[in-house]
């Protein structure tokens, strides 16, 4: 996939764990020097995406029956009831059952229904635990924004905004809370320094191997996801 960035000064190349590959090129780049790029990068495109297989599997095309987000401590089983006269695909949950309604023979459809529903889970959970740490530790911010990220599980921008990536609900209590301690902190230091890492560790001396652990812990987020 190639994607057109306002940012990017030059060509770059991005694998992700479930061998999606995403070349980033600048604004006016011609498609003659892109295929050059990827050509001339081809082994290294290979190389990585070999070394993704050994520990992603590739089950994007597998529709969950049942979803457990441990961020949430939630876990409900998915129903789907195909209608076929729809041309989409909506979600209702009702308790512990998440059920999906429409083209669900449609697998894309089931699966942008299914981010959806994460989306909206995300908002009110990772809502209220932000909230609760931002005045227990005295660590403002102005909004909350819930994104499907690739490369970054949060961000902290310049206004206040903090970005988490509704995949976090995959993640296990303890790292999901180290994420959030980890953009909050970013409102008073917008970088990796000395400083921003002494205030992390008031509020979680274990964050150097938190840290390792949200690195990898991309191998917990499910195919059907879509995200790596």
């Amino acid at each position: 996939m190639v994607r057109i960035s306002k940012r990017a000064r030059r060509i770059a190349i991005k694998v992700f764990p479930r061998g999606k590959v995403e070349v980033v090129v600048p604004r006016r780049c011609r498609a003659r020097d892109v295929e050059a790029f990827v050509t001339a990068n081809r082994e290294w495109i290979d190389n990585a995406r070999r070394s993704f297989a050994e520990k992603f599997p590739a089950d994007f095309y597998e529709l969950p029956v049942s979803v457990a987000l441990p961020g949430a401590a939630l876990e409900v089983a998915v129903e789907y009831r195909h209608d076929p006269a729809a041309k989409a695909v909506s979600y209702r949950q009702h308790g512990n059952v998440l059920v999906l309604t429409g083209k669900t023979s449609d697998i894309e459809l089931c699966g942008k229904a299914l981010r959806r529903w994460l989306s909206s889970v995300a908002k009110v959970h990772f809502g209220e635990r932000l909230q609760a740490l931002s005045l227990a530790y005295e660590l403002g911010y102005k909004r909350l924004q819930i994104r499907a990220q690739r490369t970054c599980w949060g961000s902290h921008s310049s206004t206040g905004t903090i970005s988490l990536n509704l995949c976090g609900l995959f993640l296990e209590p303890r790292l999901l809370r180290y994420l959030m301690i980890h953009e909050l902190a970013h409102g008073r230091h917008m970088n990796h320094s000395a400083r921003f890492w002494k205030l992390v560790s008031k509020y979680e001396p274990d964050y150097k191997a938190l840290d390792r652990q949200l690195s990898d812990s991309w191998m917990a987020i499910p195919g059907w996801v879509g995200i790596c």
